[in-house]
């Protein structure tokens, strides 16, 4: 049910382009020889609020007793373990275990629907199951009689006979060698939920995922044993698992699990990460918190706030003059301070980060370098990076054994842009079960021996081979006037805005665009220019008109600065339910599921037509 099959001559054909270690269980076990005192990933004691840390020996102990213990109960080679959990130390656990006797890995969100973990634990054939608590225990009890390849549940954190810790002691008596998959075995199925229809399950191999994480330490030269990185994405996601989990455990770097995005400022303090993996919405968070706070703070800290920004802006791509390096001393190091103070970069991946923020955060000395990738592609394509520069506004340059190339059989002819096709040895053996949609999204063609896909995404390169995506091939819609709309680049500068938390951009064959804006509610409590809605309830603040103007007027006046009149929408509805990943219109990486918003508000957003 794989769609690609390598034949043993396909296989010495590319072995050349895998490195050791060629699976994740050389790859932790090499650094546990290495580094077995160095801490590994530290999570937040819920009682004394300080993060506790376990050493890779202490991490690799618990692996080899859960191993054993999974030998014992059946676990054979190829079969799978599923775990519903968020990111911890045990989430770790279960996946080393499984790998170390050849099985796959299935792991799912705990905020997900349960029509989906069912849908998953089925498509998959998940054999034993490891859930978070007696909660989610209970939730899946409710339609195991679907899932006739499940054999066993257990509790993360629980007890009894069906418990991690019982399985533990149990494999502490039953030591068992680890199995060292081929770099051609199926390592870990990723589901994507996509934006419609059914989660796919993207099939990765131990190769595409120790070469995708191998293949970004080469070029961050800054990464190493002493690099800590603070964990917010899940790990559920190739983004994390990729760029993060395996990633920083390769090297003997280590993990501080964020408690909550509630805790995140804490958490800075806490963890002191060198590194963060994110996305651009973070970073749109905190800058706008910095902004904010200035503004409300005033007086002199505003105007040297003002200031060293302004210094900062003069000198870049130059020396430090005296006046930055007091100005830097005097505010700067104090906003670099909330990271934790030592603070070198970030990776940003799923949307592109807005220039005037990137920048921002690179002239109070943080550098974030933007990425791009897919689930199916494990998922680095191309990245920028301190080995080849860092070109804001692009997504950087295709990684190590990657290949991009441009189609344009589908694009107006007038169109600078084309269909990006990713080819290499982080490209997926195809989506579980799935032959059919395999196939619509492989290429016919192959580079060096390694499969390619079709991403769905335009983009250009320039001059010196960077690549700048623009938008979702299925997404791009015409106006009736002939002009061509990205609703996506649209709705995320709209999001830039404070007062906005969410945003969705519609106008497929019509004469002009129009939207919905999802207020940010705390934001508009807080700030001092919104005060005369801020004691309104969110039903009688949205059914202002005076509020609703103030909105649509304050989000066109910020789209005027980066987008065409026909761009912009000319009318808006104003909701107070957010789009959520629990109400269906949001992806677990946060992007919008646009039939389920359509399904939704698209009589309402016709009728603006008619108004």
């Amino acid at each position: 049910t794989v769609m690609i099959h390598f034949t043993k001559e396909q296989i010495d054909q590319l072995d050349k382009y895998f490195y050791p270690p060629k699976n994740l269980v050389d790859l932790f076990e090499g650094s546990v020889e290495k580094w077995a005192d160095r801490p590994a990933i530290g999570q937040k004691n819920p009682d004394t609020k300080k993060y506790e840390w376990v050493t890779y020996r202490q991490l690799a102990d618990r692996v080899n007793n859960l191993r054993g213990a999974l030998e014992k109960i059946g676990l054979q080679k190829g079969e799978t373990v599923g775990v519903i959990l968020s990111n911890s130390i045990e989430w770790f656990i279960i996946e080393n275990a499984t790998h170390g006797l050849g099985g796959r890995f299935i792991p799912m969100y705990e905020k997900e629907l349960s029509k989906k973990w069912q849908y998953m634990l089925k498509d998959s054939g998940v054999k034993f199951l490891f859930v978070r608590n007696q909660a989610i225990l209970e939730k899946v009890k409710a339609f195991t009689a679907d899932c006739p390849e499940l054999k066993e549940i257990f509790v993360v954190y629980g007890e009894g006979e069906k418990s991690l810790p019982a399985l533990e002691k149990t494999g502490s008596a039953n030591p068992t060698p680890s199995y060292k998959p081929h770099w051609s075995e199926v390592a870990v199925i990723i589901y994507t939920s996509g934006t419609t229809g059914d989660p796919k399950g993207v099939v990765l191999t131990h190769g595409n995922l120790t070469h995708c994480s191998q293949s970004g330490w080469k070029i961050y030269p800054d990464l190493h044993e002493n690099s800590v990185a603070l964990s917010i994405l899940p790990w559920a996601h190739s983004y994390a698992i990729s760029a993060e989990l395996h990633n920083f455990l390769q090297f003997g770097g280590s993990i501080g699990i964020m408690e909550s995005l509630d805790t995140l400022a804490a958490d800075f303090l806490l963890v002191r990460p060198t590194h963060l993996m994110c996305v651009p919405r973070v970073f749109n968070k905190i800058y706008n918190g910095i902004q904010m706070t200035m503004d409300e703070t005033g007086g002199i800290k505003k105007k040297l706030f003002d200031a060293a920004c302004a210094e900062a802006k003069r000198c870049r791509g130059s020396k430090k003059s005296l006046k930055l390096k007091i100005l830097d001393k005097l505010v700067l190091e104090k906003i670099r301070a909330r990271f934790g103070g030592r603070f070198i970069g970030s990776l940003t991946a799923s949307a592109v980060m807005n220039l005037d923020i990137a920048l921002f955060f690179q002239d109070i000395g943080v550098n974030i370098y933007d990425c791009y990738g897919l689930s199916e592609t494990s998922p680095a394509i191309t990245m920028n990076a301190p080995a080849w520069g860092n070109k804001i506004g692009s997504v950087g340059k295709p990684v190590m054994d990657m290949f991009v190339k441009l189609d344009k059989s589908r694009i107006e002819a007038d169109s600078p842009d084309g269909e990006i096709l990713a080819y290499g040895a982080h490209v997926m053996m195809g989506y579980l079960n799935k032959p059919e949609m395999t196939a619509a999204i492989m290429t016919d063609d192959t580079w060096n021996g390694f499969p390619g896909i079709r991403t769905g995404d335009l983009g250009h390169f320039d001059e010196d081979g960077f690549l700048y995506v623009t938008g979702r091939y299925k997404d791009e819609y015409k106006l009736s006037n002939g002009k061509y709309v990205h609703p996506e680049s649209i709705e995320t500068d709209m999001k830039l805005v404070p007062h906005v938390a969410n945003a969705f951009v519609y106008g497929d064959g019509k004469e002009y665009n129009v939207g919905i804006i999802v207020p940010d509610f705390p934001t508009i409590r807080k700030d001092h220019h919104t005060a005369k809605w801020a004691a309104m309830d969110t039903g009688e603040m949205i059914n202002d008109a005076g509020f609703r103007d103030f909105l649509s007027n304050e989000v066109n006046d910020h789209l005027k600065n980066s987008f065409a009149g026909y761009e912009i929408p000319k009318k808006y509805i104003t909701t107070d339910e957010d789009f959520t990943r629990d109400n269906g219109m949001l992806t677990q990486t946060l992007k919008v599921v646009r039939g389920e918003v359509l399904k939704k508000y698209g009589d309402r957003l016709l009728k603006l037509y008619s108004e």
